[in-house]
Parts: C-alpha cells; sequence; structure tokens
C-alpha cells in the first residue's frame, strides 16, 4: 500500500507543478527606458544608414575616376601601337623602294655587260674565221 500511495502523491505533484510555475512568472512591462533605448538604437541605425550611404557615394566617385583612367591608358595604348605598327610598315616600304633603288643601277650595268660580252664573243669568232689560231683558242674554251 506504501507504495500506491507514494505514486499517487508523486502524480498528483507532478500535476499540479505547471501551475506553480505559471504563479512564478513574472510579466516584466515594456517600460519608457525601453521605449527610449528602443528610439536611441533606430536612431543609431539610421546615422549608420546615413553614412553607409555617403561612403558607397563616395567610392561610386572614385570608381568613376579610376575607369576614366584606365580608359585614357587604353586609348594610350591603341594609340601607341597604332603609331609603332604604322612606323614599321614605313619602314619595311622604305626598306623595300631602298632596294630596288638600289639595285636597278647595278641591273643596268649587268645587262650593259651582257650585252658588250655577246659583241665581243660575236665579234671573236668573226674575226676566227680569219685566223686559225684563234679560232682553235675559241673551241677550247667553248665559245665556238
Amino acid at each position: 500500500m506504501k507504495p500506491l500511495v507514494f505514486v499517487s502523491l508523486l502524480i498528483l505533484s507532478l500535476h499540479c507543478l505547471p501551475t506553480l510555475a505559471q504563479e512564478l512568472q513574472v510579466v516584466v512591462p515594456y517600460t519608457l527606458a525601453d521605449r527610449d533605448r528602443t528610439i536611441r538604437t533606430e536612431a543609431k541605425m539610421e546615422a549608420i544608414d546615413a553614412k553607409m550611404e555617403a561612403i558607397e557615394t563616395k567610392m561610386d566617385v572614385k570608381f568613376d575616376s579610376i575607369q576614366k583612367q584606365i580608359d585614357q591608358l587604353s586609348m594610350l595604348f591603341y594609340w601607341g601601337f597604332g603609331i609603332l605598327i604604322t612606323l614599321f610598315i614605313f619602314m619595311l616600304g622604305y626598306m623595300i623602294w631602298d632596294r630596288r633603288t638600289a639595285l636597278q643601277p647595278a641591273l643596268d650595268k649587268a645587262t650593259d655587260a651582257d650585252a658588250k660580252s655577246t659583241n665581243l664573243i660575236l665579234a671573236l669568232r668573226e674575226y676566227s674565221k680569219k685566223h686559225a689560231d684563234l679560232a682553235e683558242i675559241l673551241r677550247t674554251h667553248g665559245i665556238l
């Protein structure tokens, strides 16, 4: 019987515990100090938002100025490479022109020398018809 009484008392005490816990809870009211603290927190948050917007504006201005500088550098590179390529093409054209103008007198002299040697060979062949010793010399050298 003792265990039965003990178990029943235990069940009753466990059943009453939630009501005791509700009675022990203290309701904390929302005070004026809490309201003031909330207002100050909101004011600080608004100030932080304003500072963040100002910083963002400054960063946008700095970013725009950096972008302009990068654009100017890229234009400088385009112009520089354009000038260099133009100079290379000019130098190549000048070298080709110079080769042709320097080579032309040499080609003229070679053509003139070839014509003179052809005339000389023809003259020697004519002369060798009357002189047998010259004809023999020209045959040994493969001219006749």
